[in-house]
C-alpha cells in the first residue's frame, strides 16, 4: 500500500476525534445544563465560545503549520484539544465553561489547516478532491457517532464528566501515534519507496508555463483580504457553516423539544443527517477528481459546490414546513448532504491557490467561515426568543446558501493568490 494512503487514514481518524470532541457537548447539553443550571441562551454562549476561538486562531495555526511543518503542529494541536476536552468535565461555573470552550476552539483551530498543509506536500493534484472528502467525512462520522455514542457512554461511565475524560485520553494516544509515524514531506519519510516519492513530487503542483506559483514571501492575512478569490471563498464558507453547525449544536435539542422525543430517540434522529453528510462528502470528492482528470479544473471545483449549496438551500427551506420527526430529519438530510458537497471543492481550492501558503490560506477561509458557526450558536436561541418562532433562522440559512451559489461562479481555482496579488513576482505582466 502506498505510504500516502496511511496519511489519509490518519487524517480520517484525526477528523473523527476532532468532531467527536466537538459535537459531544450537544448530546450532553441537557445533562450539563441541568447539573450546572444553565438556560438555553447561556448554553448558546458556551457553544459559540468554541466557534469564536476556533475562528480567530485559524490563520495563526495555519501559518505555524506552514512554518514549522504539520508533524510538530498537529501533535501539539491534538494534545491541546484533548487536554481541554478532559478538563471540560471539571469546570462548574458559566464563565469557566465559556473560557474553556474558547480555549478548546483555539486548540482545534489548527486541525484542518495543518492537514491541508500536509496534503499539499503529500498528495498529487488529482487525488486532493477525494482525500479532502475522506478526511472531512471522518468528522461527520465522528459527529454522528457522538450523538448516540455520548448518550450511551454517559450511562456506561456514570455521567457527562467521565465521558469528557475518556475522549481526552483517546486524543492523547492519537497525538503520540501521529508524531511517531508522520513526516512533513514524502522526501523525508523513512518507509516511502523511491517511485512513490518521485510520483508525488512530480504531480503535487499543476503543470504550468509560468514561474513557480509560490515564489516570494508567504502571503499575509491583510493581503488575502485584497483578493477577490479569497473574499468569495470566505463568504461561501460562512454560508456553509451557518447551515452545518446547526446539526452539531442545536439540532439535537430542537428535535427533542419540538417533537417531545426521548434522549435515545433524539440521538438516533440527530445522527442521520450527519451520515448523509458523509455520503455528500464522498460524492463531491469523487466528482472533483473526475472532472479535474478530464481537464476541467474550474468545473471540478465550481459544479459540486454550486449543486451542494442549491440542495442545502432546499433542505433548510423545507425544514420550516416539516411536522413530524421523520420529515424534519429528511429535510435536514437534504441540507447536510448538500452542505458537505461544498467541503472538498472549498479546501481543494485553498490548496490550489495557496501553494506553500496553503495552511494560511485554508486557515483564513476557515476562520471567516466559522464566524458563521459562531452566529448559528447564538442566532438560533436568540431569534426564537425575539420572534417566538424557528422559521427566521431557517430562512436566513436558505438565503445565505443561495447567495453562495453566485460566489462560486466567480471563484477562480486556477489562479493562485500569488498571481492575483503579486503579478510581478509570479511572472505575469502588469
Amino acid at each position: 500500500m502506498p505510504i500516502r494512503f496511511f496519511l489519509i487514514i490518519g487524517a480520517f481518524i484525526v477528523s473523527v476525534l476532532m468532531w467527536v470532541d466537538r459535537a459531544c457537548i450537544s448530546a450532553a447539553k441537557s445533562d450539563i445544563a441541568m447539573d450546572l443550571g444553565f438556560d438555553d441562551r447561556q448554553m448558546g454562549w458556551v457553544m459559540a465560545a468554541f466557534s469564536l476561538g476556533y475562528a480567530l486562531f485559524q490563520v495563526p495555526s495555519g501559518k505555524l503549520a506552514d512554518r514549522l511543518g504539520p508533524r510538530i503542529v498537529m501533535t501539539v494541536v491534538i494534545l491541546m484539544w484533548s487536554l481541554l476536552t478532559a478538563l471540560t468535565g471539571v469546570v462548574r461555573s458559566l464563565p469557566a465553561m465559556i473560557g474553556l470552550r474558547f480555549l478548546f476552539g483555539m486548540g482545534e483551530s489548527g486541525g484542518y489547516p495543518t492537514l491541508a498543509r500536509a496534503f499539499s506536500q503529500w498528495l498529487p493534484m488529482n487525488e486532493r478532491g477525494i482525500t479532502n472528502s475522506i478526511s472531512f467525512s471522518g468528522g461527520r462520522l465522528g459527529a454522528a457517532l457522538a450523538m448516540p455514542g455520548v448518550v450511551w457512554l454517559m450511562g456506561t461511565l456514570g455521567g457527562w464528566e467521565r465521558m469528557f475524560f475518556a475522549f481526552g485520553v483517546a486524543g492523547i494516544v492519537m497525538a503520540v501515534v501521529w508524531y511517531v509515524l508522520f513526516r512533513n514531506r514524502p522526501e523525508d519519510h523513512f518507509a516511502i519507496s523511491d517511485s512513490e516519492r518521485d510520483h508525488i513530487v512530480a504531480s503535487r503542483v499543476p503543470a504550468r508555463g509560468t514561474a513557480p506559483r509560490d515564489d516570494g514571501p508567504p502571503v499575509r492575512f491583510a493581503e488575502m483580504l485584497r483578493s477577490p478569490n479569497m473574499r468569495r471563498l470566505m463568504f461561501q464558507y460562512v454560508a456553509h457553516n451557518f447551515t452545518f453547525f446547526f446539526t452539531v449544536t442545536w439540532f439535537f435539542p430542537y428535535m427533542r423539544d419540538t417533537f417531545a422525543l426521548t434522549k435515545d430517540q433524539t440521538a438516533l434522529y440527530a445522527a442521520v443527517p450527519l451520515l448523509c453528510g458523509v455520503l455528500g462528502n464522498w460524492i463531491a470528492g469523487y466528482t472533483v477528481d473526475r472532472l479535474y482528470n478530464q481537464g476541467r479544473w474550474q468545473a471540478s471545483r465550481r459544479a459540486p459546490a454550486a449543486i451542494g449549496f442549491l440542495l442545502s438551500a432546499i433542505g433548510m427551506s423545507a425544514c420550516i414546513h416539516m411536522t413530524t420527526p421523520v420529515s424534519a430529519v429528511i429535510a435536514m438530510c437534504v441540507a447536510i448532504f448538500g452542505a458537505d458537497m461544498i467541503i472538498s471543492p472549498s479546501w481543494s481550492t485553498c490548496m490550489d491557490i495557496g501553494g506553500r501558503s496553503a495552511g494560511a490560506v485554508s486557515g483564513a477561509m476557515n476562520m471567516v467561515g466559522n464566524l458563521g458557526a459562531f452566529c448559528t450558536s447564538l442566532a438560533f436561541p436568540y431569534l426564537y426568543e425575539w420572534t417566538g418562532k424557528h422559521e427566521p433562522f431557517f430562512y436566513i440559512a436558505a438565503a445565505l446558501n443561495v447567495a453562495a451559489i453566485f460566489m462560486w461562479f466567480r471563484i477562480q481555482p486556477d489562479r493562485s493568490i500569488i498571481e492575483e496579488l503579486r503579478p510581478a513576482v509570479s511572472g505575469e505582466t502588469v
